[in-house]
């Protein structure tokens, strides 16, 4: 004989009710503990791919689909370091003084680390800019950036492509225009940087002898600067 149960169509008897919620509660317990695995499987993607990058735009985060939001928390618990607009690296990396020079990379794919910056980076001046000089193509947007703060000067033709030494810092492949190219690019903007500087700049490469002749001859014809550059040039011989 069956047993039946009677109930008021309003409410349900008692067992039914806490076999309900039992699956409710495992049901809640079970999202739970998936969400807990992915946000923490996201995050150690995020601090991967900061190591191996070196420094971390949100845009790279497209090529491991991880979400933005799990930077904000990575830098909440202290496992990331934000260091300007859209640059993370990973709390406790060692930052060289380059460091800025990696950040502009990053900020401007196009750019190459030019001027006063390249000067320093070359070891050709003992002053340390407070902006970090990038040329970029003419007619290419420039990036917008106060940390690090950019000067950004425009080029065209072989000015801007000719040559570039790429240079990794930080794990970020970093483009940097040759001794011999910032010393022309110094004299083609003179007026901006002052033309003692470039002047210096010569000097101090060919004492070095971190750039030949040739070297020299060729950009500051690539620069058209050659005229400017030659009795400068005339007083080294």
């Amino acid at each position: 004989m069956g047993f039946r149960v009677f109930f008021h169509p309003d409410r349900l008897p008692v067992i039914q009710v806490a076999a309900l919620q039992n699956v409710f509660t495992y049901c809640y317990l079970h999202t739970l503990c998936n969400n807990c695995f992915v946000a923490k499987n996201h995050q150690n993607e995020v601090l991967k791919l900061t190591r191996k990058l070196g420094v971390l735009r949100p845009r790279d985060l497209k090529s491991v689909g991880v979400p933005r939001v799990y930077l904000k928390q990575l830098v909440d618990r202290g496992e990331l370091l934000k260091t300007g607009r859209g640059l993370y690296v990973v709390a406790g990396a060692p930052l060289t003084e380059n460091h800025s020079l990696a950040e502009a990379a990053k900020l401007s794919p196009k750019g190459v680390i030019c001027l006063l910056s390249a000067l320093r980076f070359h070891g050709l001046t003992t002053e340390n800019p407070a902006e970090v000089w990038i040329a970029i193509p003419r007619g290419t947007r420039p990036p917008k950036s106060t940390n690090p703060a950019l000067r950004v000067v425009t080029l065209s033709d072989e000015m801007m492509t000719e040559g570039i030494k790429r240079h990794v810092i930080q794990g970020v492949t970093v483009p940097v225009y040759s001794v011999a190219k910032t010393v022309a690019d110094c004299f083609r903007f003179r007026n901006r940087i002052g033309v003692n500087i470039a002047v210096e700049a010569l000097r101090d490469a060919w004492r070095n002898k971190q750039a030949t002749s040739e070297e020299l001859w060729h950009f500051a014809k690539v620069c058209r600067v050659l005229n400017v550059m030659r009795p400068y040039f005339d007083s080294l011989a």
